[in-house]
């Protein structure tokens, strides 16, 4: 059973992570998945159930745009996804943010609470 502390702290950066990858590169929900695995050592393995909610959420906030494809050398169409002048702007605004969040979290972890 996965340490509750370590859900929450994925929890809270899944969405970042995901629009970042969508803003590097339109890419296929299946894509996603393999990507945050890999690119996050194992750490980031989702399910589907867990990344689709993600999407259509930032669907809906105008982040991204989800366009049907035919993909390569397959029958059934996919969802292809990319993002939105507004996501690219907004993983800017996320990555400052999360650099600023993390050097406070630092301050403290380092035993520098003196500033």
């Amino acid at each position: 059973m996965e340490d509750r502390f370590l859900q929450q702290l994925k929890k809270g950066v899944l969405e970042m992570l995901v629009l970042k990858l969508i803003c590097a590169e339109p890419t296929y929900g299946y894509a996603l998945l393999s990507k945050l695995k890999k690119r996050s050592n194992g750490r980031f393995a989702l399910k589907e159930g867990t990344l689709y909610p993600i999407l259509y959420r930032l669907e809906d906030e105008g982040m991204i745009r989800a366009t049907w494809s035919q993909g390569e050398g397959r029958t059934a169409p996919k969802k292809l996804y990319e993002a939105t002048e507004t996501g690219r702007e907004e993983n800017l605004r996320r990555q400052v943010l999360w650099r600023d969040f993390e050097e406070t979290v630092d301050i403290f972890l380092e035993g520098d609470n003196q500033r």
